[in-house]
C-alpha cells in the first residue's frame, strides 16, 4: 500500500513540475543554502505559495518573517550543528549552493537516483 501511495505522489509531483518551474527560482533536486542561517539542503518538494500552518508562520519573528506569496521549498537539510532534518524555507531566503560539498542526508537515496550534473535526479519510482 505504501508503494502505491508513493507512486501516486510522484505522479502528482511530475504533473506539477511544469507549473512550479514557471514560478519558482529553484527546482526539485537542486542543492541550496540558506542566506542567513548555516544550513544547506536538497529540494524535494515546492509549494507555489506558503502552505504550512499559521502557527508555524507566526512563530517566526515578525521582522524576519517571509511573505506568503512566494514559493516555499521542502529541503532535506543538513548543518554542522544538527542531525539531518527537513526544513521549509521561503524562496527569498535561499541561494544556490555552489560550494561543491556533498550533502549527506539519509532520505536523499529514497527520493533521488544519482546526479545529473549538479542536480539530483528524481527517482521514477520509490523502492
Amino acid at each position: 500500500m505504501a508503494n502505491d501511495e508513493n507512486e501516486e505522489n510522484i505522479e502528482i509531483a511530475e504533473e506539477l513540475i511544469p507549473f512550479i518551474s514557471a514560478t519558482a527560482k529553484f527546482s526539485i533536486g537542486m542543492a541550496v543554502q540558506h542566506k542567513k542561517y548555516d544550513f544547506r539542503g536538497v529540494i524535494f518538494d515546492v509549494d507555489p505559495t506558503f502552505s504550512n500552518t499559521e502557527e508555524w508562520w507566526r512563530s517566526i519573528p515578525k521582522k524576519i518573517r517571509p511573505k506568503k506569496d512566494q514559493p516555499f521549498y521542502h529541503l532535506f537539510a543538513i548543518s554542522d550543528e544538527d542531525s539531518p532534518y527537513i526544513a521549509y524555507v521561503s524562496e527569498q531566503n535561499l541561494i544556490a549552493d555552489t560550494s561543491g560539498v556533498k550533502i549527506v542526508h539519509p532520505a536523499i537515496a529514497e527520493f533521488f537516483d544519482g546526479m545529473d550534473g549538479d542536480c539530483f535526479k528524481l527517482r521514477q519510482k520509490l523502492n
